[in-house]
């Protein structure tokens, strides 16, 4: 029996268990949950274990785009662009509650741009052939500043107008835990694995993990073992073999948020190549502006990555050279970094021209680990894990079933309401979310002026989303880290007794928890 929406309930469950798992998943981001689901629905028994928070790594910190992905036209990688733009579209079918079309216009320069580009955008019409997603258009300079008047004019020839899919990838995540969960897997957040075990033989076996809540360790044993831990994966790698090579490549980006005066309207904003070789793009999210991103190599790979100086200048100078009003420091309300597990290619290459394609290895010891990719096709990258996992567990190939799956929180008319906010982001969820209000009505103030959260969202986060931490509600529940970090350290004490009186906490531990955020929220502030 499926233990619910509840952390505590699913490792008491994963504690209980004294038969192998036939999967045992490292990593609660996309790549992992995503496995986790996929097994789930093909039979497996499947233990996903995550060290801080599902989403907590990359996957809470992209562009919020579901897309084929311009950029990878220019490098002539039109069958991961294809691929992409498939899985788009399934996205859209299975999660309308958080994915939605959004158009984009690409500001031409030069008659050279105007033809070239317009060339290029036909390619991605015909590799879509996607009737949910509008064919794009040539547009005039006229037409591009009465779309979108935030525009300088100066130096603008004309414009190509196409769509994109847009998503809150956070949530998308938290709903595809709930569909896991539903299908038989048991996920748990804050168990963090210390240790591979291994039988004697030196094959893989199992992992041994920490429950970070109370510092106690656990032993696994599992048929299967999946290193899904993204830019973290090599971590995972030299518990198997201290000396194994690096597979990882990585690489940062950064997003700065902004008021919604910077970039009014429905409209966003793609520069196709910038001066560090990534695409920039300015995006209208959740009545706020989304700014990003770049591209930098690092070498220190940590589960708070920070936006450097020169990334928050390039992004801000870069965007000034588009806007009539030219942003500042001062405007920025958010600021987040995100690490991109990109897989090794020659010495020295460019993270800019690393393909974005998914990477399966499996090592001598029988460890499977799963890295690269990209948020749109994790879908993918899931299925195809999960066939290799089979032919390792020796069993008879049984068929994905999930390209087809509605995920938790998908209203069943497809119709979605986006007169609330819960509403657009809850799906048929919205209607238990008033069900609560309506028991406890002041669970429907607002939390802050400037934010749409209401307490009725954090409660739900930890009855129902495995919210265990003030940054689990504020950044991946509700998206009010990402949108202002400001508005969200206000809001941090009320959220923090909220939980405590759910979770049945002390004052001691509402102390930690509102320094903690403190010190979270800092990194995601320009000073």
């Amino acid at each position: 029996m499926t233990p619910g929406f509840d952390r505590d309930r699913h490792l008491e469950a994963a504690i209980d268990r004294t038969d192998a798992w036939d999967l045992i998943i490292i990593g609660g981001g996309a790549s992992g949950v995503g496995a986790a689901l996929d097994a789930a629905t093909r039979g497996l028994s499947v233990l996903l274990l995550e060290g801080t928070d599902f989403g907590k790594g990359t996957s809470s910190r992209s562009t919020k785009l579901i897309h084929g992905g311009v950029r990878y036209l220019r490098q002539g990688n039109f069958a991961l662009v294809r691929e992409s733009l498939r899985e788009r579209s399934q996205l859209l079918k299975n999660a309308p509650h958080l994915v939605h079309p959004l158009e984009f216009i690409l500001p031409c320069r030069s008659l050279f741009e105007f033809v070239f580009y317009s060339l290029g955008m036909k390619v991605y019409d015909w590799l879509a052939s996607s009737p949910e997603f509008p064919q794009s258009q040539r547009q005039s300079k006229t037409q591009v500043l009465s779309k979108q008047t935030a525009l300088s004019p100066d130096g603008l020839f004309g414009g190509i107008s196409y769509f994109d899919g847009q998503f809150d990838d956070s949530r998308l995540l938290i709903n595809m835990v709930q569909t896991a969960a539903e299908k038989g897997a048991t996920l748990v957040n804050a168990a963090r694995v210390l240790d591979l075990t291994k039988n004697p033989s030196g094959r893989v076996e199992g992992v041994v993990c920490r429950d970070e809540e109370t510092g106690e360790t656990h032993t696994f044993r599992g048929r299967c073992v999946l290193n899904a831990t993204g830019p973290f994966c090599d971590s995972i790698r030299r518990m198997d073999q201290a000396d194994t090579v690096p597979l990882v490549a990585a690489s940062q980006g950064i997003h700065l948020v902004l008021g919604k005066e910077f970039f009014p309207g429905n409209t966003a904003l793609i520069v196709p190549k910038t001066r560090d070789g990534r695409v920039m793009f300015i995006i209208p999210w959740h009545e706020h502006v989304l700014l990003g991103t770049t591209d930098t190599s690092i070498t220190a790979i940590n589960e708070e990555p920070q936006a450097l100086e020169e990334e928050i200048i390039f992004l801000l100078e870069t965007a000034g050279q588009y806007l009539r009003k030219q942003p500042t420091r001062e405007d920025c309300l958010s600021v987040f970094a995100g690490i991109r597990p990109l897989v090794q290619a020659q010495p020295g290459a460019k993270t800019s021209t690393l393909s974005r394609d998914h990477t399966l290895e499996v090592s001598s010891a029988g460890l499977l680990t799963l890295t690269g990719g990209k948020w749109t096709t994790y879908r993918q990258m899931a299925e195809d894990c999960i066939d290799r996992v089979l032919q390792l567990l020796g069993k008879p190939h049984r068929p994905s079933v999930t390209r087809d799956l509605r995920l938790h929180g998908c209203p069943q008319d497809q119709v979605v309401s986006s007169s609330r906010r819960s509403g657009a982001v809850y799906g048929c969820d919205a209607d238990l979310l008033e069900q609560l209000i309506r028991q406890t009505p002041s669970l429907g103030e607002r939390l802050h002026a400037d934010l749409p959260i209401r307490g009725a969202e954090v409660v739900w986060a930890v009855r129902h989303e495995w919210a265990r931490t003030i940054e689990d509600v504020l950044a991946r529940r509700t998206l009010a880290l990402f949108l202002n970090a400001r508005a969200s350290l206000e809001m941090a004490p009320a959220v923090c007794q909220l939980m405590a009186s759910e979770l049945n906490r002390d004052e001691n531990w509402q102390a930690a928890q509102r320094a903690a955020f403190r010190r979270t929220a800092s990194l995601y502030t320009l000073g």
